[in-house]
């Protein structure tokens, strides 16, 4: 696997990131700033016509994460800023979705909280929220910690010892939002904006959240080169989106540490939004999913991979061969053959004559020959013949 870059390790710059980020888009809550982020994204316009103008003009992303979701899902914006996405998403979930924007920054907050009301009215259902957390700790809900804060003031060490005790409770009591309670995790240009030392724990926070079988998509500003020094000591260039950015193979990494599968690049930017010191910068969305973990059942079931390449191999190390009637476990068959997963478009599947029924399914061998006889799916005993009479396969004029 590709080594981590060193800004999404601990090679911390001197100045507070978090600071820096929080000054510059309080800032851009209050003025449209163009050159945070790089504006290239085209959004259905449908979508945008019902959006306040003020939210538009003030949204700062460099991708279409919304684009990848779909009605009746509970999505949770990462980093929702004054609201776009996540009013893009509340008219794509519909009535019967739920979109969740989680933001730091109390003026984004503020401006996303401003037209709730608004946007409820036009759509004809309240279906969002904006919650204040940190998005690399998405448990604790930081406006029920600073409730506590106000009626409990810092004063000594001791106190702090509380609060953090406090905030440990919050976690676990009264997450904000709770473990395997997602189907969708967006980010728009945010994750680079994270601390170094925080990035693998951001990681794992959007694996907590989702739910079995969930996904995460991503928008966000990779480079091609790992920053310089000179890069990662600059404050006006993290909160620009540019010394946080992913090396674009440790970006993908990041999500198959976390445990996540197929994981895939949606959109790459073909020309660079900016090069600096001979480094690019461009914006990626990247789509990676959870669930593959778990007990393997053997339902003699096996999958068929169509090519075009000769052998490719998956996150839990299966090669699949093109052509092969390749031998799997019951979950790894649900994976592979899930029509809005990473997968079904490039695999057969081959179910057995016989279900297998899972309540008496031994355990899967996961050391046997990773081809399946057609015995094995057909039955050792099917002896069925098919002749081709009154079949529409073939024409009367054909050879066959």
């Amino acid at each position: 696997m590709p080594e981590l870059t060193s800004n999404t390790q601990l090679d911390t710059p001197a100045y507070d990131i978090e600071q820096a980020v929080l000054q510059r888009y309080e800032a851009g809550a209050k003025q449209p700033e163009a050159a945070l982020c790089c504006p290239t994204t085209d959004y259905k316009a449908d979508y945008l016509a019902l959006l306040p103008l003020e939210i538009v003009e003030k949204d700062y992303g460099c991708g279409d994460p919304t684009r990848y979701v779909s009605p009746g899902e509970t999505v949770v914006d990462l980093g929702s800023g004054a609201g776009k996405n996540c009013y893009i998403l509340a008219q794509q979930v519909g009535a019967t979705g739920q979109v969740i924007g989680v933001d730091f920054n109390a003026e984004m907050l503020a401006l996303s909280r401003k037209y709730l009301d608004e946007m409820a009215g036009k759509l004809g259902y309240r279906n969002t929220a904006f919650v204040k957390g940190k998005i690399q700790d998405l448990a604790l809900n930081l406006d029920l910690a600073q409730a506590w804060l106000n009626q409990h003031p810092i004063t000594t060490i001791e106190h702090l010892a509380v609060f953090e005790a406090e905030c440990d409770r919050l976690r676990r009591e009264q997450p904000l939002i709770a473990s395997d309670s997602v189907d969708v995790v967006i980010s728009n240009c945010v994750l680079n904006l994270v601390r170094p030392q925080d990035k693998q724990q951001l990681f794992q926070e959007i694996f907590r959240v989702l739910k079995r079988g969930g996904r995460a998509v991503i928008s966000d500003i990779v480079c091609d080169e790992d920053p310089t020094p000179e890069i990662l000591h600059n404050p006006d260039l993290w909160s620009g989106c540019i010394a946080g950015a992913f090396r674009e193979d440790s970006f993908l990494a990041m999500f198959e540490q976390a445990g996540f599968y197929g994981v895939e690049i949606l959109v790459r930017q073909p020309e660079p939004w900016q090069v600096i010191d001979g480094i690019e910068f461009r914006s990626m969305t990247v789509r990676a999913f959870k669930g593959k973990e778990g007990a393997c059942w053997e339902r003699n079931q096996a999958v068929i991979y169509k090519g075009p390449w000769k052998a490719v191999q998956d996150d839990d190390g299966h090669t699949l061969y093109r052509g092969q009637r390749t031998a799997v476990c019951d979950k790894t068959f649900q994976i592979y053959t899930h029509p809005q997963g990473a997968y079904h478009q490039d695999l057969i599947p081959i179910l057995p004559q016989v279900e297998v029924p899972l309540e008496t399914a031994s355990t899967f061998d996961c050391d046997r020959d990773q081809v399946r006889h057609p015995r094995e799916t057909k039955g050792q005993n099917y002896r069925v013949t098919l002749t081709n009479e009154g079949s529409a396969c073939c024409s009367t004029d054909s050879c066959c």
